[in-house]
């Protein structure tokens, strides 16, 4: 089960909510035939609760929104983007270790 606290951010809504945001908001591009994308997700609702005072989760499917994996030029899953003032500041492809994430938000808030 997804937690609450993670966006679900489609072509409707993902400018809109990546430029309002007041913190830094790391944007998981997966899909749901990737294994090292469900693997990420457990982290990522922890991390979502852990750090959500200072950054947000959200989630984009790439198969429903391949204008958005266009326009940021995501070429592997799952890619990790953050974005700061609504620019990207910073990528991680690939599953990663928890603590490993952290450090990449931490660095940015």
């Amino acid at each position: 089960m997804a937690s609450p606290l993670i966006a679900n951010l489609d072509s409707s809504n993902f400018e809109s909510s990546i430029k309002s945001s007041q913190k830094p908001v790391l944007v998981d591009f997966w899909a749901t035939w990737c294994g090292p994308c469900k693997q990420l997700g457990p982290v990522l609702d922890q991390l979502a609760e852990e750090m959500k005072e200072s950054a947000k989760i959200a989630k984009v499917d790439v198969d429903t929104n391949r204008d958005l994996v266009q326009q940021l030029g995501v070429t592997s899953i799952p890619a990790l983007f953050l974005f700061k003032n609504g620019e990207v500041v910073d990528k991680m492809v690939g599953a990663r270790p928890k603590g490993d994430i952290a450090a990449f938000i931490k660095k940015h808030i």
